[in-house]
């Protein structure tokens, strides 16, 4: 493989398909440009389904639009709708105790709030990147403030409702891993030292807790003090997710100048959820495994989300990039050609988002509450930007 050629031709297109096909999607179809904020129930023409705004991806729309004005290009628009979405996050989705609402209607009526704090998250990263690109420095401190709050929702014993009784007390990666993210986030464009404390707890305890050697996998649940359950729940793999968290340790290893236990940590839990979750049979990244190899519980097990892929393609190029280990471009070149066989509407645009166990289209809206403008095109900005640090550190 001519490996300049290879990572310069995969960056040219992650930008043409952002700018050319993307972000126009959700810019003509998705933007509320009468209310703020952005809808993504929508068909796979674009036409909309349902009006309900998914609070969370007002904060993932409005950061795509800021990173990608920080990193691709100075759009007006861009820089605009991340702006518009911003205000609509202010305006509508807090509640009175501070938290975010999860669902509102198109002008901002709260429909539900759940006992999550991913909302929180997604409006952190969202004005943090947002202050990057206007250069309003008043935008990082709300990022900042809005962070410690969540920290405090977080440990503030009955601020967030029990999902189980006291008989049951766990814990869970997602939470874990995606402080990972919103602490870094944050830190690109202000400084704290509650971030770096933040950042280290949470791979400590992913290391410590959530990855299971006698496995070799990365278990989406374990006990209080990281110990397996050995219940259904207790043995769930998510490769996605681990993927994603492979990506952030890695990213994390590169902002520590390459910290090599890092990067052994992030291609370690990279290595074994590939394993775990690579369709031998039919290719792609199955959504569920359970790690004894029992039947997994949750319906779309055996099903191929648009968002484990993306994570899989940034995961690959980081740990290439990391090691220059030619194995990880391999896996890369496998993902990505999975990738973009099955998921991208060639006739109408942007991609699908769930596909059955064969490769074949499940249902074609191209949004909801849960899939929308964030992980295609963060994986797009994020590619090009490693792709092309690469080639840099070639020359």
């Amino acid at each position: 493989m001519k490996t300049r050629k290879y990572l310069k031709e995969w960056a040219e297109k992650y930008r043409q398909d952002l700018v050319s096909d993307i972000l126009p999607f959700w810019m003509k179809y998705g933007l509320d440009q009468i209310n703020g904020g952005i809808y993504t129930c929508l068909d796979h023409k674009g036409q909309l389904m349902d009006s309900t705004k998914s609070v969370w991806f007002q904060g993932r729309f409005a950061f795509v639009c800021a990173f990608a004005y920080n990193n691709i290009e100075k759009k007006a628009e861009w820089l605009s709708a991340a702006h518009q979405t911003i205000e609509f996050i202010e305006k509508y989705c807090f509640d009175t105790d501070g938290r975010m609402f999860f669902e509102v209607t198109a002008t901002g009526i709260p429909l539900r709030k759940r006992r999550y704090i991913f909302s929180e998250t997604f409006a952190i990263i969202a004005m943090a990147e947002y202050a990057i690109a206007s250069g309003d420095r008043t935008y990082a401190k709300k990022a900042l403030e809005l962070f410690k709050r969540t920290q405090s929702f977080i440990t503030t014993p009955g601020m967030l409702p029990d999902k189980y009784t006291q008989n049951l007390k766990l814990k869970g990666h997602s939470l874990t891993m995606i402080l990972i993210n919103t602490a870094s986030r944050i830190r690109a464009a202000i400084k704290d030292p509650v971030l770096d404390i933040q950042i280290e707890e949470s791979i400590q305890s992913i290391k410590n807790d959530f990855l299971h050697v006698e496995f070799k996998a990365l278990l989406e649940t374990v006990n209080i003090n990281g110990g397996f359950v050995d219940t259904i729940m207790g043995r769930t793999i998510n490769p996605g997710h681990c993927i994603e968290t492979a990506w952030f340790i890695l990213e994390e290893a590169k902002y520590r100048n390459w910290d090599k236990k890092l990067i052994e940590l992030g291609t370690t839990i990279l290595e074994w959820s590939w394993d775990w979750g690579w369709d031998k049979k039919y290719g792609g990244i199955n959504n569920f495994r359970d790690c004894k190899n029992f039947p997994a519980q949750d319906y779309s097990h055996d099903m191929k989300f648009w968002w484990p892929h993306t994570e899989a393609i940034i995961a690959t190029l980081y740990a290439f990039e990391a090691t220059r280990d030619e194995k990880y471009l391999a896996m890369h070149q496998q993902i990505s050609e999975y990738t973009y066989k099955h998921f991208p509407d060639k006739e109408y645009g942007e991609w699908y988002g769930y596909l059955h166990f064969d490769g074949s289209v499940s249902q074609s809206a191209k949004g909801n509450l849960f899939k929308g403008p964030f992980h295609i095109p963060r994986m797009m900005i994020k590619s090009y930007m490693i792709c092309n640090e690469i080639i840099k550190r070639m020359t």
